[in-house]
């Protein structure tokens, strides 16, 4: 399946090997006439259009922040697989200076912004269909796109109680009041250390370390989701924050709002893996009335 996928895109493959590409995906190493590339495959009936949302959310990256993103060669379908081919990328050394880099870029990408909260089209976060109806307001959208959804979901697989639902649903109602009023923002949606490398870039003659952001999961959001997603499996190197914190300034308090950035990819993951996930969603449910805010 693999040659015919290459032949049909016009490359001539040499070899490949399997590699890590997540939780969902296989994925690939190929060498094509000295060319590399990235391969991911994924079934067709499972999870429609995912690789073809994910090219679309690739180049919005890749138009919107000088940030190193993979080109997306190819997309398509073959047999009951669907399959997207990208740049491979190398990885390398990090340095003190990539973190300033990648605050600087994804400063300029939040600085991206449209009138309403959302995106084209629904996407994916991981192997969740993530809806993304375009929306006047965050805390509207924060509510109906992403918390509401997921707490139904978990209640009706018995992982969640209704008065987990009717927690969900007060703080839906005051999400107004807990998010400073910003522009949207063009979001990667899925900001975390194992969606960011340091790769090493050919372009440069010295071939330089540069920062590099993939498998995103785009909508125009609230930019401090990017912030406290990146918090979520043990943070980025505070030099990343204050960085960020210098190119774009964040509101006041935002260290407090961490908790409720993440509710959503923690109903995420407790949708995905179960656990501890659904027991610090409850906890975020029960406490978040203490924020200072």
């Amino acid at each position: 399946m693999i040659r015919q996928i290459c032949e049909a895109n016009n490359l001539d493959l040499e070899t490949c090997r399997t590699i890590g590409g997540g939780d969902i995906n296989e994925a690939f190493f190929i060498s094509a006439k000295q060319e590399k590339f990235f391969l991911k495959l994924n079934s067709i009936a499972e999870f429609p259009n995912l690789f073809e949302r994910e090219a679309e959310g690739l180049d919005a990256l890749r138009q919107a922040t000088l940030l190193k993103v993979p080109s997306v060669i190819a997309f398509g379908e073959h047999s009951d697989q669907q399959y997207l081919i990208l740049e491979w990328l190398e990885h390398t050394s990090s340095s003190l200076a990539c973190w300033e880099q990648l605050a600087e870029g994804l400063a300029q990408l939040h600085k991206v912004t449209r009138q309403q909260f959302g995106w084209t089209s629904s996407n994916y976060i991981g192997s969740i269909l993530q809806q993304n109806t375009f929306t006047d307001t965050w805390a509207a959208f924060y509510a109906d796109q992403r918390i509401m959804p997921l707490v139904q979901k978990l209640f009706n697989n018995k992982s969640f109680a209704k008065s987990d639902v009717v927690a969900a649903e007060k703080l839906c109602l005051n999400l107004e009041n807990l998010f400073p009023a910003e522009p949207t923002a063009l979001l990667h949606g899925d900001l975390w250390s194992g969606n960011f490398m340091v790769v090493r870039d050919d372009t440069e003659k010295n071939q330089k370390a540069v920062p590099s952001i993939y498998d995103p999961a785009v909508y125009y959001g609230h930019r401090e989701m990017d912030i406290g997603m990146s918090l979520l499996f043990g943070g980025f190197d505070r030099r990343f924050y204050e960085a960020y914190h210098s190119f774009f300034a964040l509101e006041k308090n935002w260290e407090n709002r961490v908790m409720l950035t993440q509710l959503y990819p923690l109903l995420v993951h407790s949708l995905l893996f179960g656990g501890g996930y659904i027991n610090r969603c409850k906890q975020i449910l029960g406490e978040w009335e203490k924020l200072r805010l």
